[in-house]
């Protein structure tokens, strides 16, 4: 009886798809000593040439949850008041202390009544954060931000 050479080969492209397919996964997988967190922000910005903003939000990290402070200074071409709820992660922990410190970003954006924000901070510490979600307000802004995060 022949062997069917088609059927060895769509045999040997379903291994080779699936040993690709878990070393993806596995490598997509953070390891245990720079795990990843859940971070939840709200935060009220309002400025003209210089901003300012505050807020408070919830660190969710090795199945803890830790509140923080955040405060921020931004200065460019700022302009109006906005108020906004992100939702995003923070990766490269390596404790959870390192999540405190001072964040930096350079963006921008505009909102009219609402909109959606967005931006990826990272601190001194290698920790980098990647944050969206909705805003309400109006608001003009070109700028350089920094953001201190203090764990409460």
């Amino acid at each position: 009886m022949p062997r069917n050479p088609d059927r060895r080969a769509r045999i040997s492209r379903l291994i080779a798809m699936l040993l690709l397919a878990v070393g993806l996964a596995a490598s997509a997988t953070p390891s245990f000593a720079q795990a990843a967190g859940q971070v939840r922000v709200r935060i009220v910005k309002a400025g003209l040439l210089v901003g300012g903003g505050a807020g408070r939000g919830l660190l969710t990290y090795r199945g803890k949850t830790y509140p923080f402070r955040i405060t921020g200074l931004s200065f460019g071409i700022t302009a109006g008041a906005t108020v906004g709820r992100l939702d995003g992660w923070a990766s490269d922990i390596n404790e959870v202390g390192d999540f405190a410190g001072t964040y930096s970003s350079v963006g921008g954006g505009f909102a009219l009544v609402g909109g959606v924000n967005g931006v990826q901070l990272r601190n001194e510490k290698g920790v980098t954060i990647t944050l969206r979600g909705p805003k309400a307000g109006l608001e003009l802004a070109a700028n350089l931000s920094t953001i201190v995060i203090a764990l409460k």
